[in-house]
């Protein structure tokens, strides 16, 4: 019965050894600086890039706005030179044919349905369910074999 309270004792002994040992190491030390240091750099990195969407998605409103505004000022510009220049013939005013071009460019697409069929569909039968055995060539052969 002594020998238990002996291993008991040695157990107990060795866990709270290797607990002193671990807070009381500049091992330790220096792995949790390593450790604050790397969470730092993390944080820092996780931040970096919320502000870099943000500011790309800042930019994204900003060209749109841009984009409506341009062409609200190009509508505008077409308007008075029409307005101010009636009697010009359409061809020498550059407005209206930009917003033709515009209009023909934005109109949609009919879907045209092809009259082949796609090149990579075979025209006959493939043989990829018959029990026909295929040609093995082994990789010696490979250089000298022929292409059929």
């Amino acid at each position: 019965m002594p020998w238990i309270y002996a291993v008991v004792g040695l157990l107990i002994g060795a866990v709270l050894g290797v607990i002193f040992g671990r807070f009381t190491t500049p091992e330790y030390k220096k792995q949790k600086t390593v450790q604050k240091d790397l969470d730092a750099a993390k944080f820092a990195l996780e931040q970096q890039k919320q502000e870099l969407t943000d500011y790309f998605a800042q930019s994204a409103e900003m060209l749109d706005t841009l984009g409506k505004d341009y062409t609200k000022l190009y509508q505008h510009m077409a308007k008075t030179s029409s307005e101010l220049l009636p009697n010009q013939p359409e061809q020498d005013n550059p407005f209206t044919r930009q917003i033709t071009l515009q209009a023909e460019e934005q109109a949609p697409d009919t879907v045209t349905t092809p009259e082949q069929a796609p090149k990579d569909y075979a025209k006959g039968a493939t043989g990829l369910f018959t029990d026909k055995e295929k040609e093995i060539i082994n990789s010696g052969e490979v250089v000298t074999a022929k292409a059929s």
